[in-house]
């Protein structure tokens, strides 16, 4: 089977087990201290609302996504119900190729309405897509 290469996936953040449709994802986890780093160290950070958005361009690859929600975001019940709902906004936006991004939440991340969520994601995650004309 072959298929037609990508410059940009859709996001379905997760392991590389098959999600609900039965395909495999089409996103990595960034594991380890060391690949956060290099992302926080060298990328670019854009922030809209509550959410900051760090991505750094890679040689080769998936994307691959990291989540923060620090202890300032709340308890743990609250942080990992901020890290839910970043996973589901991350479904609806599409992702560049050999890109790592680091996603760090904010405390108004977890009752922000879905939507705005959706939408200040969706602003970052553009904002760093490669333009074409700035080639």
């Amino acid at each position: 089977m072959t298929t037609a290469p990508n410059t940009a996936v859709p996001a379905s953040v997760g392991s590389s087990f098959p999600d609900s449709t039965g395909r495999p994802d089409r996103v990595r986890r960034l594991s380890g201290a060391s690949e956060f780093n290099e992302v926080l160290r060298n990328g670019r950070r854009l922030r809209r609302g509550g959410v900051t958005v760090v991505a750094h361009r890679r040689h080769g690859g998936l994307p691959r996504i990291g989540l923060v929600a620090g202890r300032r975001v709340g308890g743990a019940v609250v942080r990992n119900r901020a890290r839910r709902r970043l996973r589901a906004a991350l479904r609806e936006v599409t992702l560049a190729e050999a890109t790592d991004y680091v996603v760090i939440a904010t405390p108004v991340v977890a009752t922000a309405p879905f939507e705005e969520l959706c939408g200040w994601v969706r602003d970052a995650i553009s904002s760093t897509l490669p333009r074409a004309s700035a080639r």
